[in-house]
C-alpha cells in the first residue's frame, strides 16, 4: 500500500530591510526603490525602516512591508521617504537589543542600509554583535530558540548615502553630484551680477572634514582660490591669494573674482578660515566691493540629478545581489564605483580608511591624508592649481619642448567641448606651450588657409578661454566635416602652421577624422605629430571609452524634460509618453535615461522594435493602468532612441499605444530634439574635461623632442583617451590590437562591445516590464499588479 506524504511546504522568502541614516542625500530614494523592487524580482520580500536606526529600535509601524508599487515615482523625489534620524539608543547595546528583537519579530535577516561612515559602522556593529543580541533574547526571555532559530545569520550590505563624498575606496558617493549640481548652478547666476559690478564672491560650501564639494565647484565654475581642510594653504597664505585675484583682475582683466571655501576650512596650524575671514582680506587689502553667499542646506535639496538616478538605482541592485551572494563568513560589504565600475568592497575597511583621513588631518599629515581620498582626489587638485593660477616658474619647459598644439573640434556641439578647451589651454599656458584654435572644424582650416582677413587658426589667449569654464555647445565652432574631404590642402595647413600636436574634442566624427590623418601619415609627412581624441558626443559611441563629454550633460536635461511632462501625465492620471531620444545607432542615452526616470521601456537600435513587442508591451500598460487603482503618479514613460526603427517611429508607436488603449488610457509623442544637448555643461562634464584634456596634454609632452619618424612608429602617438571599467586609459588607433581593427563597429558608428547593454535588463526588471511570452504573466508567486511602472 502507499504511503501517503505531507505536502511540502515553499521555502520561506527572505525578507529583506532598508533603512537610511545619518544626513539626507539625493537619490537615497533612488536606492531605496532599486532595493524594494529588486529583492521582489528575486523572490524575496522588502522592508522599509522609517527613520533610520530609531524605528528598527521603536519597530511597530515604522517597520513596514513594501510593495512593488510602493515606491513608484520614487526616483524624481529629493531627501528620503522613509525618514532618517540620528539615534542615540541605538548606540549603545540595550537599543540593539531591542533593534535585534524586532527584526526576529519580522522575520527580517539581511539589512541594506544607505549613509555615512557613522551609520555604517554602526551596522557593521550590529553585524557582530547579533549572535549574542539573540543569544541574550533568548536568555532573557525575550524569545525563544525556536524563533531565533532561522536568523543565526545577520547579513549587512552598505550603501554610501553622503553629499560630501567623503568615503574612501569610491569615487562617488550617492548624493554628491546633486549637491555639486546645486553649488554649480548657483555660482554660475552669482557670475551675472559678479561680472556687472566687478565684485568679489566668497562662497561657502559644505564639507566639515572633506574639500570635494569645494575643490570640484572650483573646477566647475573657474573660481580664482579655493580652501579645503585636506590642504590648507601654506603660511602667507592672504598675500598669495590677493597677488593672483590682482593679476587675474588688473592683467588679464577678469571682472569677477570667485573664492570657495568649505565650512571646515583651516590653515596649516588648524585654525579655521572662515568666509568672513575672507572677505574682510579681500575688501581691505584690495578694496574690492566682495560678498559672502552661504549656501547652506539648498545644497541637500532637490530631486536627484541624473548620475545619482544611474548609480543609486544600479547600487541598489548590486545590494541585493550582495546580501543574496554573502555568507556568515563574509566580510559585510559595501557597494561602491571606481571611475565606471560598480564593486563590492569590504565595509570596515573603507570605513577604517575613511576616518584615518580625519586623524591624518588632525594631526597635521595633509599630504597623506590627500592620498587617502579617492584615486582622483590629489589629480584634481594638481589640475586645479595648475590650470586656476597659470604663473608657475617652476613648471615652465625649456624652449626645446614646448610645443605647439592645435585644438579642433569635430562632429556635433555636446556640453564640456569648452572646459575642456579651456583646461588644455590654461594647461599649455602654464607650460609654455602655444594653444592654437582651429576654428570651424576641418573644413574652416581649409576654406580660410589662404590669405584671409581672419584666419581660422589663432592663438588662444588666457581671458578668452577662462570664460568657457560654463558655457555649452562649441566656442570655436564645430562640425562634422572630415580631413579626408581635402587631405592634401589639410595636410598644408598643418604645414603652414607648424602644429606639433592636434587635440581632438569630439565624437564618432573626430574618432574617425584622428584615424584618416594617422592613416595618411605615409602620404603627407605633417600628420606625424601625436594626434589624441577626447570623446565629447551625447551619444557616447565613441570606441576606446565608456564615458563621453556631454553624455551626462544630456541624460540632466532629458530627466528635468522627462519629469516634467510626467507631471502631465499624473495630472490626467492616464497618459503615456513616447519620449524620442538622440544618440544615432547607439541606444546608450535611451537605456541609461530609462534607468534615471524609471521609464516603461527603452526601444533602442541594438534590438530594434517589432510588432510582438509592441503588443506585449500595450497589453503590459492595459494591465498596469487597470490596477492602478486611484494611486497618484499614474504616468507612463517610453523611451524610444531616434534610430531603434524606420518603421515604427515615435508618433507611429504613440499612435498604435492610443489606438489599443480603447479609451482606458491615451498616449503622446514627445520629440525634445536638440534640447538634449543642454545648456550649460554638467559639473561631471566639467570636471571630467579638466581630467582628461589635461592627461591628454602630458601625453603629447612625452612626444617633445622626437622626430617624426619616431612619433609615427610609436602606436600611442594616435589615440583616444577614455574610461575602460576602473581606469582612465589611452588606446593606440591603430596596429593589431588598436581600436580601428578590434573595437570599432564602422558600419553602425559605435563600439562593438557596448558596456550599458546588460542595463536594458535592470530597465525591465525595475519596471516589471515582460520581456517574453505574450504578456500575461507577472512575476511568480505576486501576480502582475506589482508591477507598477515608474
Amino acid at each position: 500500500m502507499a504511503t501517503s506524504q505531507a505536502p511540502v511546504e515553499p521555502p520561506k522568502r527572505r525578507r529583506i530591510g532598508v533603512l537610511t541614516s545619518g544626513g539626507d542625500a539625493p537619490g537615497m530614494n533612488g536606492a531605496v526603490r532599486a532595493v524594494v523592487r529588486m529583492a521582489i524580482h528575486c523572490g524575496c520580500e522588502a522592508y522599509a525602516v522609517h527613520e533610520g536606526y530609531e524605528g528598527l529600535v521603536q519597530g511597530g509601524s515604522l517597520i513596514r512591508q513594501m510593495h512593488w508599487e510602493d515606491v513608484r515615482g520614487w526616483l524624481s523625489r529629493g531627501g528620503t521617504l522613509i525618514g532618517s534620524a540620528r539615534s542615540a539608543s541605538f548606540r549603545e547595546r540595550p537599543g540593539r537589543l531591542q533593534a535585534a528583537k524586532n527584526m526576529v519579530l519580522r522575520g527580517i535577516d539581511a539589512l541594506v542600509v544607505c549613509g555615512g561612515d557613522g551609520s555604517l559602522t554602526g551596522a557593521d556593529v550590529f553585524r557582530s554583535e547579533w549572535p549574542g543580541l539573540l543569544r541574550e533574547l533568548v536568555d532573557t526571555g525575550e524569545l525563544t530558540e525556536a524563533q531565533i532559530k532561522p536568523y543565526q545569520v545577520l547579513n549587512i550590505v552598505g550603501l554610501v548615502g553622503s553629499i560630501d563624498n567623503d568615503m574612501s575606496s569610491t569615487d562617488a558617493t550617492i548624493g554628491c553630484y546633486s549637491s555639486l549640481t546645486r553649488i554649480v548652478d548657483a555660482i554660475d547666476d552669482i557670475f551675472d551680477t559678479a561680472s556687472s559690478h566687478q565684485r568679489g564672491f566668497v562662497i561657502e560650501v559644505m564639507g566639515r572634514h572633506c574639500g570635494w564639494l569645494a575643490l570640484m565647484s572650483a573646477i566647475s565654475t573657474g573660481a580664482d582660490w579655493v580652501f579645503i581642510p585636506e590642504m590648507p594653504p601654506h603660511d602667507g597664505w592672504e598675500d598669495e591669494m590677493c597677488a593672483t585675484i590682482t593679476k587675474n583682475r588688473k592683467e588679464r582683466g577678469k571682472r569677477r573674482t570667485i573664492v570657495i571655501v568649505a565650512e571646515g576650512a583651516q590653515d596649516l596650524h588648524l585654525n579655521k578660515i572662515s568666509s568672513d575671514n575672507i572677505k574682510d582680506i579681500l575688501s581691505k587689502r584690495l578694496g574690492l566691493d566682495t560678498r559672502v553667499t552661504i549656501l547652506g542646506h539648498t545644497q541637500r535639496g532637490g530631486p536627484a540629478c541624473a548620475y545619482d538616478r544611474w548609480l543609486s538605482t544600479l547600487q541598489g541592485v548590486e545590494a541585493v545581489k550582495a546580501v543574496l551572494d554573502t555568507t556568515p563568513t563574509s566580510p559585510s560589504p559595501v557597494i561602491t564605483i571606481r571611475e565606471n565600475k560598480i564593486e563590492r568592497t569590504p565595509l570596515m575597511e573603507a570605513v577604517k580608511l575613511t576616518k584615518k583621513v580625519s586623524s591624518l588631518i588632525e594631526s597635521k599629515e595633509f599630504s597623506k591624508a590627500m592620498d587617502l581620498r579617492d584615486a582622483e582626489f590629489r589629480e584634481y587638485h594638481h589640475a586645479y592649481i595648475n590650470t586656476a593660477t597659470p604663473d608657475h616658474p617652476k613648471m615652465m619647459l625649456p624652449d626645446k619642448k614646448k610645443m605647439r598644439i592645435a585644438i579642433i573640434h569635430v562632429g556635433a556641439p555636446a556640453g564640456g567641448m569648452n572646459p575642456a578647451t579651456r583646461a588644455a589651454v590654461a594647461y599649455c599656458l602654464t607650460r609654455g606651450h602655444t594653444p592654437i584654435a582651429i576654428h570651424n572644424g576641418f573644413p574652416g582650416l581649409c576654406r580660410h588657409h589662404a590669405d584671409q582677413p581672419i584666419s581660422s587658426v589663432r592663438e588662444v589667449q588666457w581671458l578668452e578661454s577662462d570664460n568657457w569654464v560654463n558655457v555649452g555647445g562649441s566656442e570655436i565652432g564645430t562640425n562634422r566635416g572630415l580631413p579626408a574631404e581635402n587631405m592634401e590642402t589639410t595636410a598644408s595647413c598643418f604645414e603652414k602652421y607648424k602644429f606639433d600636436a592636434l587635440f581632438i574634442v569630439g565624437g564618432f566624427e573626430a574618432f574617425t577624422a584622428a584615424s584618416q590623418l594617422r592613416q595618411a601619415r605615409g602620404q603627407y609627412p605633417a600628420f606625424k605629430i601625436p594626434i589624441m581624441v577626447l570623446p565629447a558626443t551625447i551619444s557616447n559611441n565613441v570606441p576606446g571609452t565608456e564615458y563621453s563629454l556631454g553624455s551626462d550633460t544630456c541624460l540632466n536635461t532629458l530627466v528635468t524634460f522627462c519629469d516634467t511632462i510626467r507631471q502631465s501625465a499624473s495630472s490626467t492620471r492616464r497618459r503615456v509618453f513616447v519620449v524620442e531620444t538622440q544618440g544615432g545607432q547607439s541606444g546608450y542615452i535611451a537605456t541609461t535615461a530609462g534607468l534615471a526616470v524609471g521609464a516603461v521601456a527603452s526601444y533602442i537600435p541594438e534590438e530594434g522594435i517589432d510588432l510582438k513587442m509592441l503588443l506585449r508591451d500595450i497589453t503590459f500598460l492595459r494591465h498596469n493602468f487597470s490596477h492602478d487603482k486611484g494611486a497618484n503618479r499614474a504616468g507612463k514613460i517610453i523611451l524610444r532612441n531616434e534610430c531603434a526603427s524606420k518603421t515604427y517611429t515615435t508618433q507611429f508607436v504613440a499612435d498604435m499605444i492610443a489606438e489599443e488603449a480603447k479609451g482606458r488610457f491615451e498616449s503622446r509623442a514627445a520629440v525634445p530634439g536638440h534640447f538634449q544637448q543642454g545648456g550649460n555643461p554638467s559639473p561631471m562634464d566639467r570636471v571630467r574635461a579638466l581630467r582628461m584634456a589635461i592627461k591628454c596634454m602630458q601625453h603629447f609632452e612625452t612626444f617633445a623632442g622626437k622626430s617624426p619618424d619616431e612619433i609615427a612608429a610609436d602606436e600611442l602617438s594616435a589615440g583616444v583617451i577614455g574610461v575602460k571599467g576602473s581606469e582612465v586609459i589611452i588606446s593606440p588607433l591603430g596596429g593589431s590590437n588598436g581600436l580601428e581593427a578590434t573595437e570599432t563597429d564602422w558600419k553602425r558608428r559605435r563600439p562593438k562591445t557596448e558596456f550599458w547593454i546588460n542595463l536594458q535588463e535592470v530597465v525591465n526588471i525595475l519596471s516589471g516590464r515582460p520581456t517574453n511570452g505574450d504578456g500575461e504573466e507577472g512575476h511568480p508567486g505576486e501576480g502582475w499588479g506589482c508591477y507598477e511602472s515608474t
